[in-house]
């Protein structure tokens, strides 16, 4: 194995005015127990264990992710471990016991409850920072932010996030309670929060930790695996839209291959040089997804390397919407 791949970063970056600094890049958990097929726990747990190792300071989870099996696979890969790193929890969904989705729930009360079953399951004294996954339609923001507050006050949490909300919301809730992230996607192929929700963070003093970037794998070639890939079901996956983004997908590769670089690093490089006060969250399941991702902090673009890439694909040059129809419609950031 090759220095590089066990070298370990000493970077930080800060989470907002009032956050904690973090490494510059987060490991995101959900798939080691949902939404892409089965997952290897022992690779899994092998992963998060090379990412603290490899200087990784924040996991991002959902209680929903598995039904509660992530936040335990993170306590099962936490246990005898004398450095703890933080962790981020999305949570509101509302799922049966087929996996199946029952809508979504922000309520104080729900809050509170949703936040005891993580603090048991996750085995920690404090979440670290804890969001909504989603905007509540039938309870205002100010209410959901309200009960995460009264959890800080409590000891209970640490921090409020957001998730997936617009820029109206995002004041409304900063509002109640300092604000240190918001969980958005973002990704060269997925560009829209930088007309009017990255600035509202700049001016705000928030941050962010950027999920998507690899756009689920689409920009390094993957295909989804089968029926329990949620991948098989987005558009930019369908045969419709294969053969523009196909196009897309090729260019950033022969890129990235005249600047001795993988897709994924291309990426990763990218989202890194446009926002470097945020934080790209990857969703690696495996040591060697890792390592390639850790490793494009070493690998830094140009500002003439992003002008040329850009020139190269333009936002356009990516056909389809990141979800379904029906979930777009229900995301408060894309309103």
């Amino acid at each position: 194995m090759s220095t590089t791949q066990t070298s370990k970063t000493t970077r930080t970056t800060k989470l907002g005015k009032t956050g904690p600094e973090v490494s510059p890049l987060a490991l995101g958990c959900m798939g080691m127990s949902d939404f892409y097929g089965p997952a290897d726990e022992a690779e899994s747990i092998a992963t998060i264990h090379r990412a603290l190792e490899r200087g990784v300071t924040l996991l991002d989870t959902g209680d929903f992710y598995g039904m509660g099996h992530n936040e335990l696979l993170i306590r099962r890969a936490l246990e005898g471990r004398s450095a703890r790193p933080m962790i981020s929890v999305k949570f509101g969904a509302l799922r049966g016991p087929d996996g199946s989705w029952l809508g979504f729930d922000a309520r104080p009360a729900a809050v509170k409850t949703f936040a005891a079953y993580t603090l048991k399951r996750l085995g920690v004294e404090a979440i670290d920072v804890y969001r909504p996954a989603r905007l509540d339609p039938t309870v205002p923001i100010e209410d959901t932010v309200g009960a995460i507050a009264d959890l800080i006050k409590a000891g209970h949490v640490r921090h409020v996030g957001l998730s997936e909300v617009g820029a109206e919301t995002i004041r409304r809730a900063h509002a109640v309670h300092p604000v240190v992230d918001l969980q958005i996607e973002y990704a060269i192929a997925t560009r829209g929060p930088e007309a009017s929700i990255f600035p509202v963070l700049n001016e705000l003093g928030i941050s962010a930790t950027l999920y998507g970037v690899l756009s689920r794998g689409l920009l390094t070639g993957r295909k989804p695996s089968g029926a329990a890939d949620f991948r098989a079901y987005l558009p930019r996956f369908s045969k419709e839209h294969g053969k523009a983004n196909d196009d897309a997908v090729g260019a950033l590769r022969r890129f990235a291959e005249e600047r001795g670089m993988t897709p994924g690093q291309l990426a990763i490089a990218w989202v890194l040089a446009k926002r470097p006060e945020f934080v790209p969250t990857i969703g690696a399941r495996t040591r060697k997804q890792l390592d390639d991702a850790l490793d494009a902090l070493d690998k830094p673009l140009s500002r003439a390397d992003v002008a040329a890439l850009e020139a190269l694909v333009p936002p356009d040059a990516f056909a389809g919407s990141r979800y379904a129809a029906e979930q777009m419609a229900h995301l408060d950031s894309e309103r």
